[in-house]
């Protein structure tokens, strides 16, 4: 991976994203979400409406790990559950914050990025790299082995399954860069973005890197320009990073609709140079 040169370096964008989750509550319920823009960017406008068969509902929000914005909806009423969020905000934001202590936590192993496990394929497959050129052969490999395949995978599937199958969507090719990154030393994690150029529209996810204190995105897919992406929320892996999660109650996810565009051109992106996630 090399540097972005000084007069290359991404200019500020404005990014209009938005998210719609359409669920039927079947027993009242206790549900968390992770769809606003993370604390590190400052929305220029942002609104976000529950509601249930069309009466709206009180939240409240949490600042989690990583500046993550969860927002909690309690006591939900059988029904129909919209959620509504839109946001227009400026790119880049705040860089992330370095400290040890996440060098600590993001290289460890986790639930889906089980770097335990695979800590032998990654010493055989990537004997004698470090650091940068490390970083970068793991991201060429997943890109050229693995297949993107929407539907190949399962939720509880980790990094592990995906290194078997050679498929997987966005969470698994991220999940296994961060386990081959972690297995060799490199502290990394898994971060859920609106990424503008996307194609099909979800929400994404990425790994981020840690190397010489400073947190780089990756992202073995290649499916959207890097310096466009929003970040949402930041964690281990998925378990950390999921949309909607039911604390209690009963539900089922009817419909999810996501839209990330940044106004004006989106910049170009070689997948060998360094950007830092906002």
């Amino acid at each position: 991976m090399r540097s972005v040169p000084e007069q290359e370096a991404p200019v500020s964008a404005i990014s209009n994203v938005s998210s719609r989750l359409e669920v039927t509550v079947t027993r009242p319920a206790d549900i968390v979400f992770s769809v606003a823009v993370s604390a590190g960017h400052k929305p220029l406008e942002e609104s976000l409406r529950m509601s249930v068969d069309d009466k709206a509902l009180e939240y409240h929000q949490v600042l989690a790990a990583g500046r993550a914005r969860l927002h909690r909806v309690r006591d939900i009423p059988a029904g129909t559950f919209v959620l509504e969020y839109s946001a227009k905000v400026e790119a880049p934001g705040e860089p992330a914050p370095h400290s040890e202590a996440d060098e600590i936590l993001y290289g460890r192993p986790s639930r889906y990025c089980d770097s335990d496990r695979l800590f032998q394929v990654a010493l055989s497959t990537f004997p004698d790299l470090t650091g940068l050129e490390l970083v970068e052969a793991i991201r060429e490999w997943v890109q050229t082995k693995v297949v993107y395949m929407p539907g190949s995978s399962r939720v509880v599937d980790g990094a592990l399954e995906t290194y078997l199958s050679r498929r997987g969507v966005c969470r698994d090719f991220a999940h296994l860069v961060v386990t081959f990154c972690r297995a060799k030393g490199i502290p990394a994690r898994l971060v859920s973005v609106y990424a503008p150029g996307l194609a099909p529209m979800d929400f994404h996810a990425v790994a981020e890197v840690c190397v010489d204190g400073h947190w780089y995105v990756v992202d073995a897919t290649g499916l959207a320009p890097r310096a466009s992406m929003v970040r949402i929320a930041t964690g281990r892996d998925a378990s950390d990073t999921a949309f909607m999660t039911t604390v209690s109650g009963r539900t089922q996810l009817r419909r999810v609709t996501v839209s990330a565009a940044t106004e004006g051109v989106l910049p170009s992106d070689d997948p060998r140079e360094l950007v830092q996630l906002s």
